[in-house]
């Protein structure tokens, strides 16, 4: 059973009401209980929720940067996290014992988080010792679940944002030989190979086989990549820039290092959420772009800079579908419920593992 079955398995059903009331009613009810509220609630809202969620955020931005506001709202009793289930997981990590997190829908997953899982990274780290002895630092993607990044602080490693990347690889090379990279293979190429590290140095991990997949000599492999990738990044295709440069031979590619090495290599640049955000931003009028990155962020960027030619880099993506499992009847209902002390879908992550995921992500933090 996956991550998505066991939450859908534990998951309350929503009351059929909420999901019978217009959009106008619904709002309604989400603003009457932030009202009521007031400091005692926060609503941190990420970047690919959808308009109709977002415009109830009191702050939005990526999974860390959200969670991190989280835990300096002092006044908040209750925080409910328009987002997938990991981030939430992060918030409770890093808030308050007597604060609690709640996701609105508990099916609000993440099919990345979901491709590392704690038994396979036991059994994958037990064989890579095997291998290479103990000269392996893991470092984890902070698009994973809490399981991941508990082991990964256990074992000496760190979390890492597509912000700070570069810079955690290189602080893990003074600390061992190698580095595993969980659970994004194509973050971890990508930036790895920014880095100088040559792709003939490095190997990827196959969680389902359980094996290591490269060619040469195991003494050369310097990068262990998890065999994982978001389902949305991996969808943007080197077809999709050719099409682009044929139809807009000026207009400029940027992307997310989360598609695949060779979309990358083509495009103009690459970078986190926030930094395609702020690129479009400082962007003169009358430039173009083509983002691959969640449609509801590229729409958003699209309406709040009309004075620029923006599509999406695929005509045909669609928004995260996980993501958008958050929506106005789930947010109202989850609200109401936190307002007449009936909660419902609250995420605490276990004493034990909270302890070694704080370590991973207090590693980064002291670092960038």
């Amino acid at each position: 059973m996956n991550i998505f079955e066991t939450l859908e398995s534990s998951s309350p059903t929503i009351p059929e009401i909420y999901l019978q009331l217009d959009n106008q009613e619904l709002c309604e009810r989400v603003q009457l209980v932030k009202e009521q509220m007031g400091t005692r609630l926060f609503l941190p809202g990420h970047h690919y929720q959808k308009d109709e969620v977002l415009q109830f955020a009191d702050a939005r931005g990526d999974s860390l940067k959200l969670a991190q506001i989280s835990a300096s709202q002092h006044e908040a009793e209750a925080i409910v996290f328009c987002g997938v289930h990991f981030m939430a997981e992060t918030a409770d990590i890093l808030t308050r014992d007597d604060q609690k997190v709640y996701l609105p829908d508990m099916r609000a997953g993440c099919t990345m988080a979901d491709m590392a899982n704690f038994t396979q990274t036991e059994k994958a780290w037990e064989q890579l010792m095997k291998d290479f002895g103990d000269t392996i630092l893991p470092l984890t993607y902070v698009n994973s679940t809490a399981a991941i990044k508990a082991f990964v602080g256990k074992h000496g490693g760190a979390t890492v944002t597509s912000s700070n990347a570069k810079q955690m690889i290189q602080w893990a090379f003074t600390q061992k030989q190698r580095i595993m990279f969980l659970p994004d293979q194509h973050l971890g190429r990508n930036t790895a190979y920014d880095l100088g590290i040559s792709l003939d140095d490095m190997a990827v991990w196959d969680p389902i086989k359980e094996e290591l997949v490269y060619e040469g000599s195991i003494d050369d492999v310097k990068v262990i990549l998890w065999k994982g990738h978001c389902s949305v990044h991996e969808n943007f295709t080197v077809a999709n820039v050719h099409q682009v440069r044929d139809q807009y031979p000026n207009m400029n590619v940027i992307v997310h290092p989360e598609c695949r090495r060779e979309v990358v290599a083509l495009s103009d640049e690459a970078g986190s959420t926030n930094h395609i955000i702020k690129t479009i931003e400082q962007s003169p009028p009358g430039s173009s772009w083509a983002i691959g990155t969640e449609m509801n962020l590229v729409n958003r960027i699209i309406k709040e800079h009309p004075d620029q030619h923006i599509i999406s880099l695929n005509p045909n993506m669609c928004p995260c579908l996980t993501m958008n499992r958050i929506d106005l009847p789930h947010l109202a209902w989850s609200l109401e419920s936190i307002a007449q002390g009936k909660p419902t879908n609250v995420i605490e992550v276990d004493k034990e593992i909270a302890v070694d995921a704080e370590t991973a992500l207090y590693r980064m933090l002291k670092r960038v």
